[in-house]
């Protein structure tokens, strides 16, 4: 049945496929030199990769199974495990043809301890069942704002303990009216753990039963002729109508929310998070993934349902899940939510035509992506033009300037000994943080830079170089600088 035109590996590919098992689970397709052109998850391995072969597949798709030389499959036990093993894979290999977004697990936290005398504070990091976590937040300024809304409003303590322990007399939040002084026993114990009840509970978006357990401890003082304890709930409640009023972006009837808005342009994409957490909105943050033009050359939908889906599944596989995300885009993805919902445990609402505050909050987050991409195009070009400009000053002849790679040494030692040599890279039109390295040159002595240098250049650069009499130039007199 082999075809005279299908090669023998083209042929082992085609025999491998027709033995797939019909299974949950990921796939890899490699080209001739091994490179991994693509990873996806299927909850049929065997119907999913047999679809990539049929004869009338588009063009598009024809063109990257035309490079496909070996495939390579993971069977998993469910669909939520191929996916965390698809975005696992995804991040580690790089594919071409997959829209790649950066692994960003940097998203702070607001932390509120267990301890006797609970602290509120900034954290970043593993969570645990231990301490009680609210977040995550988008930015480090949404925290410190929510921080600076519970020091007003509820008076919790943010010290260290070490300087907790300490304390002789109340410290100067305590002064300003930003903290209770539970450290000298201001307040007694139980009144401040109903504080840090209160605050959890707002953090929730529960702020209107905040707004009632206050009042009822303000009618009880009252009734029991404590008035010096009842002005100081009121001052609290009038604290917190306050809060609740600069808040415009604030709506009662939403918990967690996510609000995701996708842009394609110039060949490039943006997708905008902003995030609603207790009712209240705590701003955005920008995504651009990478190899959008090559995964558009693939994509069996619309750019901008490949995109967001890309995003659910690489970003949401490893954060918190709201129970609804409000999107500008259509998405029928059945397999992708359930095996969302599977990871999360709880359903997953798809919201597309957004009503009243919601659609405002949608419109808000299309034009944050229009102006966050722009920005980032405007830049790219920058880039561009400047990588332009020293490919020209160092007389370097390259066609194609988005592989042109820059590698800067420098050496440092001291009085001549300990001699390091530390290695920048620039490439793509950007310093590529990841490639940094750093060498320690051995059995040379003495301030000279000249055979360190070249040491770790050849250590570093093991391809073939071109070094242009500009370059030589460069070179030679920063050596003779140095010596």
């Amino acid at each position: 049945m082999t075809e005279p035109n299908i090669s023998e590996a083209r042929q082992q590919v085609l025999d491998l496929v027709a033995k797939l098992p019909n299974l949950p689970g990921v796939y890899r397709y490699f080209d001739s030199n091994d490179q991994v052109l693509y990873v996806g998850k299927a909850r049929d391995l065997k119907k999913r990769v047999s679809s990539y072969f049929l004869k009338n597949s588009p063009p598009r798709i024809a063109m990257m199974v035309e490079k496909i030389a070996r495939l390579e499959t993971t069977v998993t036990r469910s669909e939520a495990e191929a996916l965390i093993l698809e975005n696992n894979l995804i991040k580690a290999l790089k594919p071409r043809y997959n829209i790649l977004f950066r692994d960003d697990k940097s998203y702070p936290y607001l932390k509120i301890t267990t301890e006797k005398t609970p602290r509120m504070m900034y954290y970043r990091g593993a969570i645990d069942k231990k301490h009680q976590y609210f977040g995550p937040f988008p930015s480090s300024w949404a925290v410190k704002e929510s921080m600076q809304i519970l020091q007003k409003v509820f008076l919790l303590r943010s010290c260290e303990d070490s300087v907790f322990a300490n304390r002789t007399r109340p410290c100067l939040l305590h002064q300003i009216g930003r903290c209770s002084a539970p450290c000298v026993k201001i307040i007694t114990p139980e009144d401040y753990q109903q504080d840090v009840n209160n605050a959890a509970d707002f953090l929730r978006g529960r702020q209107l039963e905040v707004m009632q357990t206050l009042e009822k401890k303000m009618l009880d003082f009252s009734m029991e002729l404590k008035f010096e304890q009842a002005a100081a709930v009121r001052n609290q409640m009038q604290a917190l109508s306050k809060v609740l009023h600069q808040q415009s972006m604030e709506t009662a009837g939403d918990v967690d929310i996510d609000i995701l808005a996708v842009v394609v342009e110039g060949g490039r994409a943006c997708v905008n998070l902003a995030m609603v957490r207790g009712g209240r909105h705590l701003g955005d943050r920008a995504y651009f993934p990478t190899h959008v033009d090559d995964a558009l050359s693939v994509a069996e939908n619309e750019i901008e349902v490949e995109v967001i889906s890309a995003f659910l599944a690489q970003h949401y596989v490893d954060q918190f899940i709201p129970a609804t995300l409000v999107m500008n885009v259509e998405l029928d993805a059945p397999d992708l939510i359930l095996a969302l919902a599977e990871q999360c445990g709880h359903r997953i609402h798809l919201s597309f035509q957004p009503q009243e505050q919601r659609r405002a909050w949608l419109d808000m987050a299309v034009k944050g992506a229009r102006l966050a991409l722009a920005r980032m195009l405007s830049e790219q070009g920058s880039q561009q033009a400047r990588t332009r400009a020293l490919a020209s000053v160092l007389e370097l002849d390259v066609e194609n300037l988005e592989e042109l790679r820059v590698e800067c040494f420098d050496i440092s030692h001291t009085q001549g000994e300990a001699t390091q040599a530390s290695c920048v890279v620039f490439h793509h039109h950007a310093m590529q943080n990841s490639e940094y390295r750093r060498f320690n040159i051995k059995d040379i002595t003495g301030a000279t830079i000249t055979l360190p240098c070249a040491r770790c250049c050849s250590a570093a650069m093991k391809k073939s170089l071109v070094v242009t009499p500009a370059v030589k130039r460069l070179m030679r007199a920063a050596c003779q600088t140095s010596s």
